[in-house]
């Protein structure tokens, strides 16, 4: 059987294409693991969008001054000119954002938003309220624990995918299109608030089919996530708290961030994490997040989840200081698209979310644009691929359908020496001796017989060392200090 869509991924961009295409239609969704294991489910803040037609040029502005004008203005453009109709899409299906006291959408602001533009749902549980009403919106297949190994591509066509279906066992699906949704590269960083799930292994595929991978050295650090907790994916705290009265302080209570930048903990997330990461090194102080300007019921009634989360670890907010540092978020760069969502030199192969690059976020990304580009951009993808009608006949596929090794004993060891280099290495602030130094491992690691899934990840790692090594002057995220 040849399905008339694979999608890979069910996060924001994966289930909103799954929405979106007709139901009779053959969809095959592949998820890594369960459907709640990806970003958009831990998404706090919310879903940026243009509040009107005169809100579109302010909006599109804020994205470019963000990114440090390294962004794509068509892409930029595109994406704030459809924001409306997107969410309204979302609303018209029956998705339910906060309410104000007069019945209206409850827009807030985030850092670096010149206005209230941001939606949220249930308080601060927006990911997951958006992933629990399009999985219920979902009418085609989803299944469960299954890692993409490889794409079937041949003469710019992609004939479907191959993946593992258990430690041993791999499939192959043909289609007449392919939506990679399968998310950024969380896991190859020590420190991370993504879900497990996402390690980069497509990025790693389309590079070992000579396509091309876009911006990788644009890593983005949030940097308010809880500190001190012992698993991988740390706890967030959400960039609304600062933009409604959270605020950033030392030891002391002393609000240092000011003397770094004018806005201080609303300045752009790059500038942030930047200032914590040097204060830090500077006096040793440890930083905290405090919620002194909130009152206890507004608080738990505008971040119920949060409160609770904080709550299990200990802490009683608003009147406890929560220790922050930054961590790993969001891959700004990604799998090279065009602006109707299709990989670059590919007939019927797509990417949206944050797997792709589609230049809208540039250097640095806007905070609450990457819900909205996963909408946006999914959206595209489906009419693309209903005005082209692209069809393959997997018969003329003629290449050796591989049989790969999913782990290896040493794949383990491996794995933690690259977080931990990358989180040395290519984070927050990057050091070409030490990039060059990282590389030179990477390299080496390649060489050894290690499972294809690590492969992978290490042809990803590989690709965001050389873009950092390439880029030699600080730009956004990218921030290059010698010593």
């Amino acid at each position: 059987m040849v399905y008339d869509y694979i999608i890979i991924g069910t996060g924001i961009a994966g289930l909103n294409a799954a929405r979106l295409i007709p139901e009779d239609k053959k969809v095959l969704i592949l998820c890594k693991k369960e459907p709640v294991d990806c970003n958009t489910y831990w998404a706090q803040g919310g879903i940026a969008s243009a509040v009107n037609d005169d809100d579109i040029k302010d909006h599109i502005q804020d994205t470019l001054t963000a990114g440090v004008n390294h962004n794509d203005k068509s892409a930029v453009e595109l994406l704030s000119a459809k924001s409306q109709e997107a969410v309204k899409s979302l609303i018209n299906s029956g998705l339910q954002f906060d309410l104000n006291s007069k019945g209206e959408l409850a827009y807030t602001k985030e850092a670096a938003h010149s206005r209230s533009r941001i939606l949220h749902a249930d308080g601060d549980a927006t990911g997951r309220m958006i992933h629990t009403f399009l999985l219920s919106q979902c009418k085609h297949e989803i299944v469960n624990n299954t890692v993409v190994n490889d794409l079937l591509i041949q003469d710019d066509i992609c004939y479907g995918v191959q993946y593992f279906v258990s430690e041993t066992e791999q499939k192959v699906a043909y289609a007449h299109n392919t939506i990679i949704a399968s998310g950024g590269v969380g896991s190859i960083y020590r420190y991370h608030t993504n879900s497990t799930a996402i390690a980069g292994e497509i990025q790693g595929i389309i590079l070992e089919k000579g396509l091309s991978l876009k911006d990788m050295e644009m890593m983005q650090f949030h940097p308010t996530v809880v500190k001190g907790t012992h698993f991988a994916r740390k706890p967030l705290l959400s960039e609304a708290l600062r933009g409604e009265g959270a605020f950033i302080v030392d030891e002391q209570d002393n609000r240092f961030l000011f003397t770094y930048h004018k806005d201080g903990e609303l300045a752009p997330r790059d500038v942030v994490s930047r200032s914590i990461f040097d204060y830090h090194k500077k006096t040793g102080s440890k930083i905290y997040l405090s919620f002194e300007n909130f009152e206890k019921e507004a608080f738990q009634k505008r971040f119920p989840n949060i409160y609770a989360n904080l709550k299990d670890l200990g802490y009683e907010l608003p009147y406890d200081k929560v220790p922050i540092s930054p961590a790993f978020h969001y891959s700004m760069g990604g799998i090279e698209t065009t602006l109707d969502a299709k990989v670059k030199g590919m007939k019927n192969l797509y990417a949206i979310g944050e797997a792709a690059c589609t230049g809208v976020h540039g250097a640095n990304r806007l905070a609450s644009n990457s819900l909205l580009e996963g909408v946006v951009f999914s959206s595209i993808a489906v009419e693309d691929s209903i005005k082209n009608n692209f069809k393959i006949s997997y018969k003329n596929y003629m290449k050796d359908i591989k049989s790969y090794v999913r782990n290896k004993d040493i794949d383990k060891e491996i794995k933690n020496c690259l977080r931990k280099s990358m989180w040395d290495t290519a984070s927050i602030v990057r050091n070409p001796k030490k990039i060059k130094e990282t590389l030179e491992l990477v390299e080496k690691y390649l060489q050894e017989d290690v499972g294809r899934l690590l492969f992978l990840r290490l042809l990803t790692a590989k690709s965001i060392l050389t873009s950092a090594q390439n880029r030699e002057k600080s730009l956004g995220a990218h921030y290059i200090k010698e010593n």
